[in-house]
């Protein structure tokens, strides 16, 4: 239907001498509506009309806040990132800061798709969900952030192992090493430790340091002596042992989760 039956309120500009109040109003419940019917775009021409319309009263600090969002569900990230940290600066008292916090957040970790992709999502999306648990401790968010970052822990240390692996498979084993020393130390409550550990067996074996591998394979068979990599680092010293065979899995991706609230 064309959007003159959709948004009457374009109608009654015409027709009637309006406050700046409730035309500011009017202009933002058409946005909502256009928002409502899938038209982000067209939403967020709508709230930053409001926006300019009233200057620094709470409807201004809505329509900002709420034309960010239209450029998050249109998933145009970086436009919406752009938005929040200009709310943040221009709206400081505003009561839906933790949220324009969150909402960054959640634009950078949507950017997350696999370990082959570009860290910098990663490590950005983790820096701000610290930020707001640090920052709101007992919000809603901090519980979400909390969830969140144990995802992007994972996250980043499949990246380290991703790395380590393209490394090793070129034969960069000092690259590889300092890679994989990275999950041992700082990931080391992930499902990747016991493959990081393996790999530290095989790279320093393969270079001639034949105690420090011993030492990695210790420390493996010490906390996973009935896992598949314990075995396999086991075969590096024990050539003719012979190795279960092991059905791979696919790993699955994150699911993306989208933000469900308006604020009406």
């Amino acid at each position: 239907p064309p959007r003159s039956t959709l948004f009457p309120y374009t109608t009654l500009f015409r027709s009637s001498q309006l406050t700046e109040k409730e035309m500011v109003v009017a202009i933002y419940a058409e946005a909502v509506e256009a928002l409502k019917i899938g038209d982000a775009y067209f939403a967020k021409k709508k709230f930053k009309e409001a926006e300019s319309l009233l200057p620094q009263s709470e409807w201004a600090a809505k329509a900002s806040l709420m034309a960010s969002y239209a450029d998050y569900s249109r998933n145009a990230f970086s436009k919406s990132i752009f938005g929040l940290e200009r709310h943040i600066a221009n709206y400081p008292a505003d009561k839906n800061i933790p949220y324009a916090h969150y909402l960054i957040a959640i634009c950078y970790y949507e950017q997350i798709l696999d370990e082959k992709k570009d860290l910098q999502p990663l490590v950005q999306a983790k820096e701000k969900f610290e930020f707001i648990i640090f920052t709101y401790p007992e919000t809603d968010y901090a519980t979400d952030a909390r969830f969140k970052l144990d995802l992007i822990i994972d996250q980043l240390a499949a990246k380290e192992m991703s790395i380590a692996r393209y490394y090793m498979k070129t034969e960069k084993w000092i690259p590889a090493l300092n890679r994989l020393k990275i999950v041992v130390e700082k990931y080391d409550r992930t499902v990747f430790v016991e493959e990081a550990l393996h790999r530290l067996v095989e790279v320093y074996y393969k270079i001639g340091l034949v105690e420090e591998a011993k030492q990695a394979a210790a420390i493996l068979g010490y906390n996973y002596q009935s896992g598949k990599w314990y075995e396999r680092s086991y075969k590096v010293f024990n050539k003719k042992y012979k190795t279960k065979k092991i059905k791979k899995t696919k790993e699955m991706g994150l699911i993306r989760r989208k933000i469900k609230g308006l604020f009406e």
